[in-house]
């Protein structure tokens, strides 16, 4: 168990937080939140020791593994994608390495070599068992389930981008499977699709986890508690995202109830103290009464105004009432070796205040259909133009990277923007992008990254245009942020496409969902839930349509003895059909148990041959023998599951009948 205890931190002469404390058992998953800047990181930080605390202490095991996924790596690579995040199991690695130094141990003649046969079958039990031989294999669905194909798992990690990088690092965590993981907005990087696939890995992670996140959905799937650093302090809540805002309100209304007494009893006693104070028979109790006043701790309620920005848009001008078309069109890059168009056939009709999501797996083409579109990429055929009258704001996260460090927030946004946006007060325009007073004198080097992140918004949005394209806006934002961003981008009026993995944030503000995949583009005149999380079940609508009533002559009019009749028929005719049903299922439980076994017998042949170290020798072989376990494991556990709930549901029919 990782205890944080009554921990306190400041910078300089502002607190960030005090008492801070909360527990993480095997188990726990705790989701951080909290506005920018109030010291998340920085908690993170001091329960992995990177930072030290100004009072109270973290405490766990000594044998207790951490891992940590930071929002900036500083890592240096020299392997490929695979064996970088293979190093993930480094015990497992390390008792690889000790098997080849026995196996040419063994072929050594000599005294002691029944002591290195032994030893060796130790190790090999113990490599088995710890999974050694599907090592690789695990590896490789980890990775695919973050988004790599099989042609990056073999690439040098050095030589994609930082988002990948980032991948590769969770990647390594997930395979290593620390006692605590840790982990600091770990969707920043990923596609809806990758962002479903973790929730399914961390909502049954068998360790303690502790993650900051501004993704609701995901606090949602993966968070059973929620400590929210707030007003210098910590609170805790039991269950996910949605409890979490239910229970914050009635702790505010709480204590607003609670403040509101002791604002009465104060009246009560101040009155008291005012109207004996001069009398020398009530000396006594007014000078008891005046040191309870001073001891008192006083309510205090958080002003809820503080938890929220004010992001605003200024009125767009009026563009023509198609702002983008796209017809028969292809994509890609004209000094690419390959040739080949990364999207073809787009046919896409954009008018004037359509708010459209660009969702789909990350390298599917949504960043080239975003370029072609903003002019910084030709067609390769077909056209894509613009419509008349068209103004485009464009926000993506190299704009974050681009800021200044050392120049201050107000000097650092007139650089970009000029002396004065569109007759709009400078100092206005930052405070309602949450840089008020002192803020806009701080250094931007001392800001958090959602910090960073409102300031590159507030440089791009602070001019009004008539086409907006943000590009995964609510990276490193805080919950308070995406709240007011949410507001502002439903009563935003002119035309919005946006690239996000935050699918509370598209189900909450777009109105259509364009879907890049597989090199072609589909535009969902919905937002369609099948389409924003692909792999979701869809479950087929029950009917719902009235049964007709019986024609006039038909209704029963039969004797007592007539009814009995029907009624054993009707009961009969249950029977049979249940009959009908269970002979059914009886038929697919066994056919299902039969291919199961036969699928663990497939696994098992291929776990023993997968045992004999001589296959490691040919790599051909071994990822041969690797690939068909893995998919042969896989069918087990489907067929496994299928065959629970074949029987389960016959175990039901059999009941009723």
């Amino acid at each position: 168990m990782l205890t944080v205890s009554g921990l306190a931190k400041s910078h300089g002469a502002r607190t960030l937080f005090t008492d801070v404390t909360f527990r993480l058992s095997p188990g726990r998953r705790i989701a951080l939140v909290g506005a920018n800047g109030v010291g998340k990181t920085t908690i993170l930080e001091i329960v992995m020791g990177l930072q030290h605390p100004d009072s109270g202490e973290v405490s766990h095991p000594k044998d207790h593994r951490i891992g940590y996924l930071p929002q900036e790596l500083t890592e240096a690579w020299t392997d490929t994608v695979l064996h970088e995040v293979m190093r993930g199991a480094g015990d497992i690695l390390e008792l690889e390495a000790e098997l080849r130094r026995l196996e040419a141990a063994m072929g050594e003649a000599g005294p002691g070599h029944d002591r290195v046969v032994e030893r060796y079958g130790e190790a090999q039990s113990r490599y088995e068992t710890l999974g050694g031989y599907q090592i690789e294999a695990d590896a490789r669905r980890i990775l695919g389930g973050l988004g790599f194909t099989a042609a990056d798992m073999d690439r040098p990690l050095r030589e994609m981008s930082g988002g990948w990088q980032m991948r590769a690092v969770l990647a390594r965590l997930l395979l290593q499977q620390p006692d605590v993981l840790v982990l600091d907005e770990p969707t920043n990087h990923l596609d809806v699709d990758s962002v479903a696939w973790l929730e399914q890995q961390l909502a049954t992670w068998p360790g303690a986890l502790l993650f900051v996140s501004h993704d609701r959905d995901f606090i949602d799937a993966v968070a059973e508690r929620v400590v929210e650093i707030a007003w210098g302090t910590s609170s805790e809540y039991v269950g996910g995202f949605a409890e979490f805002v239910v229970a914050r309100e009635e702790r505010l209304a709480s204590l607003e109830a609670a403040a509101a007494r002791q604002a009465k009893e104060i009246e009560r006693v101040e009155r008291f103290i005012e109207r004996f104070r001069y009398k020398a028979t009530k000396a006594r109790q007014v000078q008891s009464r005046i040191k309870t006043l001073e001891k008192l701790e006083r309510i205090e309620v958080p002003k809820v105004d503080d938890l929220k920005l004010k992001f605003a848009f200024p009125d767009p001008p009026r563009s023509s009432r198609l702002v983008i078309e796209i017809e028969d069109a292809s994509m890609g890059y004209p000094d690419d070796r390959t040739g080949t168009p990364v999207l073809t056939g787009v046919d896409l009709v954009v008018e004037r205040g359509q708010k459209l999501a660009l969702v789909g797996p990350n390298g599917a083409g949504k960043s080239t259909l975003l370029r072609t579109i903003m002019g910084e990429l030709e067609p390769l055929a077909g056209t894509a133009k613009l419509g008349a009258n068209v103004d485009i704001a464009y926000f993506a996260q190299h704009h974050v990277d681009a800021l200044d460090l050392n120049r201050t927030v107000e000097q650092e946004f007139r650089h970009k923007v000029g002396a004065q946006p569109k007759n709009r007060n400078i100092r206005t325009v930052l405070g309602s992008f949450g840089f008020s007073g002192d803020a806009v004198d701080r250094l931007v080097g001392d800001l958090s990254g959602g910090e960073r992140t409102r300031l590159a918004l507030a440089e791009t949005m602070c001019n009004p245009v008539n086409l907006l394209v943000l590009d995964e806006p609510t990276n490193h934002l805080d919950l308070p942020s995406c709240d007011v961003l949410e507001d502002a981008l439903r009563a935003y009026p002119g035309t919005v496409l946006l690239v996000s993995h935050d699918r509370y944030l598209i189900r909450n503000t777009m109105e259509e969902l364009v879907a890049v995949r597989d090199g072609v583009v589909v535009h969902h005149h919905e937002v369609d839930e099948s389409v924003l999380t692909p792999g979701t079940p869809v479950l087929a609508a029950r009917s719902t349509a009235p049964k007709p009533p019986p024609a006039d002559g038909q209704r029963e009019r039969s004797s007592s003895g007539g009814r009995r009749r029907q009624q054993r028929r009707v009961e009969a005719e249950a029977r049979n059909e249940t009959s009908r049903k269970t002979r059914d299922l009886r038929k697919k439980v066994s056919r299902l148990e039969n291919r199961a076994g036969k699928a663990e017998a497939e696994v098992g042949e291929l776990e023993r041959q997968l045992a004999d170290p001589e296959i490691y020798a040919d790599k051909a072989l071994m990822n041969d023998l690797i690939d068909r376990h893995e998919t042969a494991r896989r069918r087990a556990d489907r067929l496994l599951a299928e065959w629970e709930e074949a029987s389960t549901a016959l175990e039901r029919a059999e009941a009723r009948s």
